[in-house]
Parts: structure tokens; sequence; C-alpha cells
């Protein structure tokens, strides 16, 4: 069986990552990897928001709405792969097939850069890039262009796209005084959020087989040792405290774990600055994406508090659903949607493997 011919959903390719740094916990639990069922509630708020995703995508494969991109595509498609369905014949592979498309096709085929019809940021492009990551030899090529009337010259495998979104990524870094990354390529200054975003992007290009060199996921890291408080507090930039807020501690948490930094004490600082702040209420167009990576941050760091957090997050999620099946957000319901789904994926923990 060819390595690509795994389908890892969102929820498992970080199980497997997680695997790798914290091996011996999955050993010897195995309910933590594989999960003992699906809340009803979970499948339900997804189910749900799934079909609405279906119902609003564009022709092109996008979403409507002001603040639409690569980005908010890949958050949708990666929302579409989560549960675990057949990307090829299950019922939302023509949306999975549509949005890939769209990446690829204003994807730049010099720079690789993905941000869509102009817009957006390496906030775009780090969400693309992780998108791009869990189609990568999950979603037949064959299938992805078949019947479609894209000129060959803006046709494009998915391993090239994702080759040519880490090669862009991997640049800007390059260039980037701080080894990170902010809003621009070319930007000369660095946070953690959009270096986040973009770090997990390369992370889940090199799980998927694309070579990405050491050194770049050790900069980028240290990036985040650079900005990390000793209470556990990660500063929005060097230099900078911008509050004490929970959400870059969650994703300073995550990186911290996936890039195999756990015996750090910034990592067990961040770890438990999140589990003291785990229930603080996050409103406006940052709520979803605090809750997106406060789900991923104390899944891997504290299973127990996850779990206590994950039981009210779902109540939340419950109340906030519309009845069409969408979430309301102010970068758009389709984000809001999908920031939702992929928030409460870690419940379905399950690795499908589709053999070609």
């Amino acid at each position: 069986m060819n390595k690509h011919t795994l389908l890892i959903g969102f929820s498992s390719f970080l199980m497997l990552v997680g695997t790798f740094s914290n091996t011996s916990t999955y050993a010897q639990d195995p309910t933590l990897r594989y999960g003992t069922g699906v809340p009803p509630a979970v499948r339900s708020i997804s189910g749900r928001g799934l079909r609405y995703l279906a119902s609003t995508q564009l022709e092109d494969g996008s979403w409507p709405g002001g603040h639409n991109g690569a980005g908010i595509t890949g958050i949708c498609l990666m929302a579409f792969m989560a549960s675990g369905e057949d990307p090829d014949f299950g019922p939302y592979a023509i949306n999975i097939r549509r949005a890939l498309r769209n990446m690829i096709v204003n994807q730049d085929p010099k720079t690789g850069y993905m941000t869509g019809y102009g817009r957006g940021s390496m906030y775009h492009h780090g969400f693309a890039t992780l998108a791009l990551s869990e189609a990568y030899g999950a979603v037949s090529e064959e299938l992805l262009w078949k019947g479609t009337d894209v000129s060959a010259e803006r046709r494009r495998t998915i391993g090239k796209a994702l080759e040519l979104a880490v090669r862009c990524a991997l640049t800007a870094q390059e260039k980037n005084p701080w080894g990170a990354w902010r809003y621009s390529p070319t930007s000369q200054d660095a946070d953690t959020t959009v270096a986040g975003t973009v770090l997990m992007g390369i992370l889940g290009a090199r799980n998927a087989g694309i070579e990405v060199p050491n050194e770049a996921v050790d900069k980028a890291l240290n990036f985040f040792q650079t900005c990390t408080m000793r209470g556990g507090g990660v500063a929005y930039q060097p230099m900078s405290s911008h509050g004490d807020g929970a959400t870059r501690a969650a994703i300073a948490t995550l990186v911290y774990a996936i890039g195999k930094r756990k015996d750090t004490p910034e990592y067990k600082a961040t770890s438990e600055f999140i589990k003291r702040r785990m229930d603080q209420s996050i409103r406006g167009g940052y709520a979803f994406y605090n809750l997106y990576y406060m789900a991923q941050a104390l899944f891997q760091s504290d299973f127990e508090a996850w779990q206590a957090w994950n039981r009210r997050t779902i109540e939340r999620l419950q109340t906030m659903q519309q009845e069409d099946g969408s979430f309301t957000s102010s970068y758009g319901n389709a984000y809001g949607t999908g920031m939702a789904i992929l928030t409460l994926a870690l419940n379905y923990r399950l690795l499908p493997i589709y053999e070609r």
C-alpha cells in the first residue's frame, strides 16, 4: 500500500501526529485514540452544518461572503472530511472536489501563494495548506478534474499544489528576520496567530509526505518560545504583551505538542495556562478561532480537561446553531460553520483507510 493511500481526516491527522509526540499515552489507553462513540449531539450539529455548507457552496467551489478565499474554502473542505466520509464517493464528494479545484486554480502558479480572488493573507494560505495536506492521497486525482472544462494549463495535482504552497511558506520564512510569518509573504515582522496557522499547514504537509526541513520547523518553534512568557501567556509579537489571551496560548500549546516540544518549560507553562482559562468566554469574530484551537490544544495536553470542556462546548454550540444549520460569524457563516464542525471533530477520532 502506497503511503499516500491513507485518508487522514482532520481529527485523525491530529491523532496521528500526536501519537509521535506522546506514543506511550495512546499505547496505554486506546480509547484516547479511537474514542468510545460519538455523542448524538455532535452528529446532529455536524450533520446539520455540513448540509448547510453543501447547500450554500457556489458552483466555482467557494462560499459567499466578504471574507471568502482559499482559507475559508479550506476550512469548509476539512469540515467535509472530518467525519470520515469517503471523499471520492461519499455524500459530499462533489463538494470536496469543487473546493479543491477552486483552491488549485486560484493558487499563484509561480509563487504558490493561496489567497483566493486576490484577497486574504497568510492566514488563508496556512489553512489552505493544511486542507491540501488532508486531501493529498485521499482524494482521487483522476476524479478531481473529470468532466470539468478547466484548461490543462490551469490544472495541477493536489500534490503539486501542496508542494507549491509549502515552498511559498518556506520562502516567506527564509526572508523573515524572526523565522516566522505575518500577513504577507514579504512581511518583515511576525505574530503568533498567523505563524501558528502557517506552521500547522506545513506540519500537516510534512505528515502527508512533503519534504519540510527540520530547520524550518525548529525556527518557527523557537519563535513561539521567544513569545512565551513564564506564566504561560503568549505575546502577539516579540517584546509585546498584547494581553494574555487564551487563544494564543492554545496555539502555542498545539504547535509545541505537534512539533515534539512537550518536554520544554514553555509547553508546560502554556498547557497549564489554557486549563486555567479554558472556560473564558470569547465573543465576536474570534470566538470560533478560539474554540478551534482550544479543542486541539486541550486534547493534546490534558484529555480529562478536554472531555469536560468538550461537553460544555457541545451544549454551547447547540444553542448557537441556526435553524438552517449554520453558525453566524462576522467573517461569514461558512467560516463560522466550518470552524464549529472542526471544533467537534476530535469526537470522531477515526482512522478510516481507503486503498486505491
